[in-house]
């Protein structure tokens, strides 16, 4: 018993070292040290699970090869020459936004593209067949990357035409997440490389990486085809997209087709995760990326962001936009979880007279975040940010745009998981007639919605309260 003591409290002076070391925030610092010594054994399980600081200790590291190390200084030398002359050499739709366009330069290492054709695909209907109408095209190589892909209808249709793509002499790759798509089948992942589709799980669920890998998951959503056309967004692929839910009904969600120079940024963030699931360096050349002619008029900057990134690229991205809005916020998730520094931002922008609005279901697919996103709609209605709440089946978008000028679209939610936990990827459109057709869809979708009424919510019985404070305390951990 006396050495069991020992080596527990040596394990725990340990850990607190680590947390001083490595701690990210001395609130949540504090909670673990807590933890730790007040729940025996569980605390330091939960740490090892939930707690570490990934950007300290990365999980992987870019290859650097010759072309990829010429890209970063390409990337170093667009910001300085912004510095240089005032951003007087960008395009005008960018002219005003030049703060955010360095910071996603510098944090995410992608430059603006122009001359990209943008589709938003709205539910999962318009956005599958629009990805197996590119895919029916496909003439040199495919790449998938989902973080849930279930076998069903949709897995079927996947796999009959990757079956005969391949026969036409087309490379397809396969990338999907070990514990979001744990539902895949052996027997399945055998039928595609048996019919020569590479296949590789990111981080998948083995015991002897239970404990550093089962919280950090990849929960991106590419396709790109032929370097030329991709797809991203919050649709995954599941049969409640196109069947619905029996509990929650129709799914709807926002996905987005994206065409031109653009498609080379979001290959490059397949080739990055495919070269770490794999152990495989052949997608970090050139072969794979090409000069795409300019077919639009849109200019895309992409936005990724993991738990080893040098910083939180996604919640930087969020936070710019929200403090700079003038005139208007407009933000559609499911997930809203924003931690001290975003809510402290909408509270702000809304006290100030900026019109922020938050669409999301009545419904959630989850006890703890429905209870734990509620928990903030006190502090949010009493500032003056509108909440309406959608009635139709589950809202999975993704979406924020402001005054008519900026959109970003992709798979990050607004919860400390997106920020700091998961692997996510956004496009930010510097764009005013998508941003204006998604504002009037956005409208449309609030006339139909509840709007919430701040005396009437403070009203709610204690028992709502009661679930709220109990699932805002699990809330750094959903």
């Amino acid at each position: 018993m006396t050495i069991a003591l020992i080596v527990y409290f040596s394990l725990a002076l340990f850990l607190v070292g680590r947390l001083l070391l490595y701690g990210i925030r001395p609130t949540k610092t504090l909670a673990w040290l807590l933890a730790i010594f007040t729940i025996p054994v569980g605390g330091m399980l939960f740490y090892f699970v939930l707690g570490r600081n990934r950007r300290k200790n990365k999980f992987y590291r870019l290859k650097k090869t010759e072309e990829i190390s010429a890209y970063l200084k390409t990337v170093e030398a667009y910001c300085d020459d912004i510095d240089r002359n005032n951003g007087e050499n960008v395009p005008e739709p960018i002219k005003g936004h030049l703060k955010l366009v360095k910071l996603i330069a510098k944090n995410s290492n992608f430059l603006p593209s122009l001359g990209n054709e943008l589709t938003p695909l709205k539910d999962g209907p318009a956005t599958f067949e629009a990805i197996f109408q590119a895919m029916e095209g496909a003439e040199k190589f495919i790449h998938v990357q989902y973080y849930i892909f279930e076998e069903g209808i949709l897995g079927d249709r996947f796999l009959s035409l990757w079956q005969r793509k391949i026969k036409e002499g087309v490379e397809i790759r396969f990338l999907y997440d070990g514990l979001g798509s744990n539902t895949l089948s052996k027997a399945y992942v055998n039928q595609l490389r048996e019919a020569g589709v590479e296949v590789f799980s990111f981080l998948p669920i083995r015991f002897k990486r239970l404990l550093s890998s089962i919280n950090y998951r990849n929960h991106r959503k590419i396709v790109v085809v032929d370097g030329h056309t991709a797809f991203t967004g919050g649709v995954n692929v599941s049969d409640k997209y196109i069947k619905g839910d029996s509990v929650l009904g129709t799914w709807h969600d926002m996905h987005l087709r994206l065409r031109g120079p653009v498609v080379n940024s979001l290959q490059a963030v397949f080739a990055m995760d495919w070269s770490f699931a794999s152990g495989k360096d052949d997608m970090l050349t050139l072969s794979y990326f090409s000069t795409i002619p300019k077919i639009g008029n849109s200019i895309v900057q992409t936005v990724s962001s993991g738990p080893d990134s040098d910083f939180p690229s996604v919640h930087q991205l969020y936070f710019s936009l929200i403090n700079g809005a003038k005139k208007y916020i407009y933000i559609v998730n499911p997930y809203i979880i924003p931690g001290e520094a975003l809510m402290e931002a909408l509270q702000v922008a809304a006290l100030g007279g900026v019109d922020v609005r938050i669409l999301l279901s009545s419904n959630s697919d989850s006890f703890l975040v429905r209870w734990g996103v509620r928990s903030y709609f006190e502090n949010f209605l009493e500032a003056g940010v509108r909440i309406y709440q959608y009635p139709d089946g589950f809202l999975h978008s993704k979406l924020m745009f402001t005054d008519d000028e900026l959109t970003t679209i992709g798979t990050a939610n607004l919860d400390v998981r997106s920020f700091e936990q998961n692997y996510e990827v956004n496009v930010l459109a510097y764009d005013k007639e998508l941003t204006k057709q998604l504002k009037r869809d956005f409208l449309n979708d609030c006339k139909i919605s509840r709007e919430l009424d701040y005396k009437e919510f403070t009203q709610r019985p204690k028992s709502e309260r009661f679930k709220e404070g109990l699932a805002k305390v699990f809330s750094p951990v959903l």
